[in-house]
């Protein structure tokens, strides 16, 4: 699939959906819903800037097998899978460069929205950013690959629609579908930092933004924490145990 052109994209009804507000997922999360719609534009333009410095792969799970979900990373950290392990790098495999700059409209949105959640000051140093095509999933997971699990975890979703899957603090514990629509922003921290969640299949259709293909950014803080930025190195590694 070739990168991301704005320019080719219909953006006749990018106004017509409302936000929809924010919902409780319980302690410490929240659904802000149509939070980025005003921003859908801008943050498309600037993936569209990202993909043409780094563009989407399918990444190797440690075990071989290629995820469904093709994905790139901007910022000072990427998140990156092979049969090394789970880790981010401060170096696009693929490139050999450093990953792009944080776009200023990312930075900016996960800001806001972290802190309409309730986590002021959040600045966040690496965004994932995940392509979803109609098949594509992301089966239950932790975020547990980062320096500082005190940060919350700002994720927005552009596109088609999407079946989140929302779950406890144990793999076991009962999941939640929620449905995540064009503009749709989650925040979670706090007690709810290390909650079970993933994406069930993404079903076929076209919105009028992307087409058939739902974008996803993730926002996280992966290095260490502010007031200990200069004890971490520029190219950390962190491998999962």
């Amino acid at each position: 699939m070739t990168p991301l052109d704005p320019s080719a994209l219909d953006l006749s009804e990018s106004a017509a959906q409302e936000p929809a507000g924010d919902v409780a997922l319980g302690p410490g999360a929240v659904l802000l819903g149509g939070f980025a719609l005003a921003s859908d534009r801008a943050l498309l333009a600037a993936l569209a800037d990202v993909l043409r410095t780094s563009p989407f792969r399918r990444m190797l799970t440690p075990g071989g097998s290629a995820m469904s979900v093709a994905m790139t990373n901007c910022g000072e950290a990427g998140w990156v899978t092979d049969r090394r392990g789970y880790r981010y790098d401060a170096i696009d495999p693929a490139s050999r460069r450093p990953w792009p700059a944080m776009p200023p409209a990312f930075a900016g949105l996960a800001t806001r929205a972290a802190e309409r959640a309730g986590f002021p000051a959040f600045i966040p140093d690496a965004c994932l950013i995940n392509r979803y095509a109609p098949g594509a999933r992301l089966s239950l997971h932790q975020d547990k690959d980062e320096q500082d699990f005190g940060a919350p975890i700002v994720s927005v979703s552009l596109g088609l629609p999407a079946a989140f899957l929302w779950g406890g603090l144990l793999r076991s514990d009962r999941t939640r579908r929620v449905c995540l629509v064009h503009g749709d922003v989650v925040a979670w921290g706090g007690p709810a930092r290390m909650a079970f969640h993933g994406v069930d299949t993404l079903q076929g259709g076209r919105h009028p933004l992307t087409g058939a293909i739902r974008y996803n950014l993730t926002f996280r803080r992966a290095l260490w924490p502010l007031q200990g930025a200069a004890m971490a190195p520029s190219s950390i590694i962190n491998k999962i145990g």
